[in-house]
């Protein structure tokens, strides 16, 4: 579990850079592509949105966006689900991991 949640939270590093460089070019409505951030550390999906939908996702140190079909249902739960892609929110002691390795905390 926790080597899976290790892979997701490198997956939500390379999208706050992707954020980073997002925010430096000031349209927030333009949508950019930020990765899926499944725990397949060989995932390579793309995941179109704009900086508000992914500012969403990052409300909460638990959630993380996937693309459709790679949610692993049975240790995660799915918060909202949309044609592009899926919000998902980890409990228990896989949430006390990745909260530890949230960048904005």
């Amino acid at each position: 579990m926790q080597r899976l949640a290790g892979n997701e939270a490198v997956f939500r590093e390379v999208n706050e850079r992707i954020d980073d460089v997002a925010a430096s070019l000031g349209d927030d409505d333009h949508g950019y592509e930020y990765v899926c951030e499944c725990s397949n550390p060989a995932c390579t999906e793309r995941i179109e949105l704009t900086r508000a939908a992914y500012e969403h996702v990052r409300e909460d140190g638990t959630r993380f966006v996937l693309a459709p079909g790679h949610v692993p249902e049975a240790i995660e739960s799915v918060v909202e689900r949309e044609d592009e892609h899926v919000l998902i929110e980890k409990t228990g002691a896989a949430a006390q991991i990745v909260a530890a390795l949230d960048p904005r905390a």
